[in-house]
């Protein structure tokens, strides 16, 4: 049985690289493969347009590189047929597309994008789908190990998979550093974020005054955290300030040769994991795909706009911090992103749009099956060089119990569905929404969509489950960019979703999320 299986597209690197590349390709997978075998890993290449190989493991060939139904439905076979410990998808989304998922926050020209793209799907057993509810109950160890989108050579590529190959576990005490960066504006939610991870928050830069040029020693540590502005194909990064002023607070780059192997980093930024056609555009690398090039272990981030809480955490904050954490406790980063999904959906009592969006939208960049950090005693494997069957079984173990909790949370948490066709609300609730836009920055005759929260088997919630926890029967939802009068002068226009809970006809809560 094999206990890591890369999946990659035969034809679609063929045709970018040629017969002389591909075979480049092939021949740094085996050396990964064996490298993966000095660390008890079985590890096999699958290419999901063989139809020989995929016949033999039950499914159709995705004879079709660009579509996500076809992908899914081939990577879905394989791991049934294999059921490894990790999938790593090898190739950028012109070699293995990102999953279609709607956007559940869709509301142009706010938030443009009708699709959050990303690889959560791969990670669950529902089938191709495109609803972003379908996905609430993750149960596989899933990542991408991207090649550059449009390149026409195989370096980057071969770089990355002779990093992982030489890629070495560091005992935990060396990730007690971390790198932290935020915006001025958002320096209370990325403390509180550094505090629940590290446990302080003294070591968080701000931008503004901190700007591009971070110093080395800063980048040193193993740990990052950045929760900042990002944009649209964008190779940078941006603080603000009160006056609504965004200056470059970090760029691809200006981390060049700053990146240590074996860092770890997570970025809040809106299309902070974005992976860009760099090489048509003839732009500067993403920033996440610097960070690989670099020799870093994992980029965790979104291909769309993030959103995160005004006050406190919420959102990005969660998934991104849980991440972080699940590294810490000695994960691979491949698990640490599963446990960190299925907390993010255990930590609350229904998943509202934003949360929907957050999830489908966040993904890990590197080889799932690596484990930046060496914590004694935490998977229960007696200290020193444990057999290699020992090691076989307890991963096993815990990938039956991280089973049994996607599952368990597919069939029982509820969560909203697609936007209900508009709906007569009571004069009580109009007035209540009226206040929350406002509140938010919005207009008073803000629109609000609205949409139904709904049980795993389809059915509406019941509208209460008693007096300590009421359930609600709808969230009503508006994505838009407060009206020039309201901001700053000269401030740019970042956008706000303003997000209210419904419980027998009254709005019982809300909370104001504003654009990562």
């Amino acid at each position: 049985m094999d206990d890591k299986l890369i999946v990659s597209h035969r034809a679609a690197l063929k045709a970018k690289y040629g017969a002389v590349g591909l075979a480049q390709i092939q021949k740094a997978v085996r050396a990964l493969i064996a490298a993966d075998r000095q660390r008890g890993l079985r590890s096999r290449l699958v290419f999901l347009d063989d139809a020989r190989a995929m016949k033999q493991l039950g499914g159709a060939p995705a004879t079709l590189a660009t579509s996500p139904a076809q992908a899914k439905a081939a990577i879905d076979a394989v791991f049934r047929a294999v059921d490894p410990a990790y999938l790593m998808i090898l190739g950028a989304p012109d070699v293995v597309p990102h999953q279609d998922v709607a956007n559940p926050m869709h509301a142009p020209p706010a938030d443009p994008d009708p699709i959050a793209w990303g690889d959560l799907p791969y990670a669950c057993e529902a089938a191709y789908g495109r609803e972003a509810s379908a996905f609430k109950g993750p149960t596989r160890v899933v990542a991408r190990l991207p090649d550059l989108t449009g390149a026409t050579e195989p370096s980057h590529l071969i770089g990355l998979l002779e990093a992982a190959a030489a890629h070495v576990t560091r005992d935990v005490a060396e990730f007690g550093d971390y790198f932290g960066l935020s915006t001025a504006t958002w320096r209370a939610s990325t403390a509180l974020s550094l505090f629940n991870v590290f446990g302080q928050s003294r070591a968080m830069s701000v931008s503004p005054p901190a700007r591009e040029a971070i110093a080395a020693a800063r980048l040193a540590p193993l740990m990052h955290f950045i929760n900042c502005h990002g944009g649209l194909a964008d190779p940078r990064f941006y603080g603000e300030d009160a006056a609504g002023h965004q200056p470059v607070s970090m760029s691809s780059p200006g981390i060049a040769g700053r990146i240590r192997a074996g860092t770890v980093a997570a970025a809040e930024c809106c299309y902070g994991g974005e992976l860009y056609d760099s090489v048509t555009l003839g732009l500067p690398l993403p920033i996440g795909q610097h960070y690989l090039a670099q020799g870093a272990c994992g980029f965790f981030g979104s291909s769309t706009i993030a959103y995160g809480p005004l006050e406190g955490n919420g959102s990005a904050d969660l998934l991104t911090q849980y991440f972080l954490l699940a590294v810490l406790e000695g994960a691979s980063i491949g698990r640490a992103t599963l446990m960190a999904r299925q907390r993010f959906v255990q930590q609350t009592s229904e998943l509202d749009p934003t949360d929907l969006k957050t999830l489908a939208q966040f993904s890990l960049l590197g080889d799932p099956s690596l484990h930046p950090a060496r914590v004694p005693g935490a998977t229960g494997v007696p200290q020193g060089l444990a057999p290699l069957d020992a090691q076989r079984l307890q991963r096993r173990e815990r990938r039956v119990a991280l089973r049994s909790a996607g599952e368990f949370l597919d069939a029982t948490k509820p969560a909203t569905a697609r936007p209900q066709p508009a709906a007569k609300a009571s004069a009580a609730v109009r007035r209540a929404l009226a206040h929350i836009a406002e509140r938010a920055g919005l207009a008073a005759d803000q629109v609000f969509v609205a949409y139904a929260v709904e049980s795993p088997a389809g059915a509406a919630v019941p509208a209460a489950r008693g007096k300590a926890t009421p359930a609600p029967t709808r969230y009503h939802l508006a994505v838009a960019t407060p009206p020039a009068a309201t901001r700053p002068s000269g401030a740019a226009p970042s956008a706000v979703a303003a997000l209210a809970r419904e419980v027998d006809g009254r709005i019982v809560g809300y909370r104001v999320y504003v654009q990562r």
